[in-house]
């Protein structure tokens, strides 16, 4: 079998391979996982609910399958978001009003993983409603960064980008409104993929058409991260806009050797502040891939209405989902989600108007420019990992931000255009935390994004390398 150790360090794919071969079995990874997280999830706080009985009993019933009908992921243990509904495991959406809350039914996303040989184990954790791209909250507490216990996970997926860093887990689900997928990917060197809309399904809870969020894969590497969304993807009818799988599977693109011919690189895609370091080593990472022959011209497409356009649909979206909650509930919630709501309840239908008018514009700019550029690069995050006690990045060179949302434009700006955009380690700062680039292809077109990311992740070889020990 391995010791625990070679086990937690193994990849994705490998440990996938040797369950389909019979040399481990899901049971052993649990028994790893439950081992390393009562080592060192203690300091961190990635997975403060676990559900280890719910697993083996899951294990159990796919060890009575053979190993060829046992799914893609074939017994691997995954945690899943505390934003997202896992049938009776507490699920708080980091929220005192759901602080016991025990769902009745799982998100079909969990559904359609548990079908693809995922084993649940744990809820990762995340702020109050996934509000703020720092992962604290008033049930669980903050969630501590393992490259250096003082500083943010970000978020709002930060509890599974946590995990993946501290080797409490090898593949984690989260979820990407402004950013909260590729932000604690960024933060804590591990690959965090936003997915085109559509791409994974999931319940839809207040608005069938929402397309600000959506649900997307987290590993410690691009091809790891690509078998999870294999696993993730397709569609399925109880929500109307997901997608049909593709084929060739997401890992064969990954694996197989496409190289774009010219991608553009841009430090701040001509909308925020961004620390020096952090622009030079992503600007480094960026013309890595000249190594391979490939065009890198700095460039991006005019995005200049980003802010205005995401604070009004992101406003819109929260008096949509949570005014109910404001109404009864509001002194249970944190003052960023009371502005937020409150902010959304007060548009205009002219000012709702604009802001979609603005979008369509956006990315009607952005597919403009991929007829140009294979993939847009550019930081996932302005700076590194702030101290932990900050509820949100409150200035960078120099700029003081409007709001606790303002300093995420430079991954907001992808998502109102509609791209899929993952987060790639490529480098270190001088005080040794993670920097990742964002890598951003057209709407639809995550084989070109995984190949051309996984191409650059060989090149740049492993500046960032995890799971690490708590430090």
């Amino acid at each position: 079998m391995g010791s625990s150790s070679e086990l937690l360090q193994a990849t994705a794919c490998a440990i996938v391979e040797r369950l389909k071969g019979g040399e481990i079995t899901p049971h052993d990874l649990l028994d790893a996982l439950e081992q390393r997280i009562d080592e060192v999830d203690g300091k961190v706080n990635a997975l403060p609910t676990r559900c280890f009985d719910r697993a083996r009993a899951h294990a159990d019933a796919l060890m009575t399958k053979p190993p060829g009908e046992r799914g893609l992921l074939a017994g691997l243990p995954v945690p899943i978001k505390d934003l997202t509904s896992v049938k009776g495991v507490r699920t708080t959406l980091g929220s005192p009003i759901f602080r016991d809350n025990i769902p009745e039914s799982s998100d079909i996303l969990v559904d359609h993983l548990e079908a693809n040989g995922a084993v649940i184990y744990a809820k990762s954790n995340t702020p109050e409603f996934g509000a703020g791209a720092n992962t604290f909250n008033e049930v669980f507490g903050a969630t501590r960064n393992p490259w250096d216990l003082s500083r943010s996970a970000a978020g709002s997926s930060g509890g599974a980008a946590a995990a993946l860093a501290s080797g409490t887990a090898w593949l984690a689900h989260g979820s990407d409104m402004g950013g909260s997928l590729r932000n604690p990917a960024s933060f804590c060197g591990i690959v965090g993929l936003r997915p085109s809309i559509g791409r994974v399904a999931h319940t839809p809870t207040s608005k069938i058409d929402g397309t600000l969020g959506v649900q997307g894969p987290m590993a410690r590497n691009v091809e790891d991260v690509a078998l999870l969304l294999d696993a993730m993807a397709g569609e399925i009818a109880a929500d109307p806009l997901s997608l049909p799988r593709v084929s060739p599977s997401f890992l064969a693109a990954a694996r197989s050797g496409a190289k774009p011919r010219r991608v553009a690189y841009s430090p701040d895609l001509g909308i925020t502040p961004v620390d020096p370091e952090v622009a030079a080593i992503t600007r480094k990472a960026a013309q890595a891939f000249a190594e391979a022959g490939v065009i890198v011209e700095e460039a991006h497409p005019d995005l200049s209405e980003a802010h205005d356009c995401f604070q009004t649909l992101r406003a819109f979206d929260f008096a949509m989902n949570a005014a109910s909650l404001l109404r009864q509930h509001r002194d249970l919630l944190k003052p960023e989600v009371v502005w937020n709501i409150e902010k959304g309840l007060q548009l205009s239908a002219e000012q709702v108007e604009k802001a979609e008018a603005q979008r369509v514009m956006l990315t009607r700019r952005a597919l403009a420019f991929f007829e140009t550029y294979d993939l847009l690069l550019a930081p996932a995050t302005i700076v590194a990992a702030f101290p932990v006690e900050q509820r949100y990045l409150a200035e960078c060179a120099g700029h003081r931000f409007d709001n606790y949302v303002e300093w995420l434009a430079i991954v907001y700006a992808i998502t109102l255009v509609c791209c899929p955009a993952l987060s790639l380690p490529c480098g270190l700062t001088s005080q040794g935390l993670p920097v990742g680039l964002q890598i951003v292809a057209a709407p639809r077109a995550e084989a070109q994004l995984l190949a051309g990311a996984r191409l650059l992740e060989g090149l740049l070889g492993t500046p960032v390398k995890t799971p690490i020990d708590p430090r």
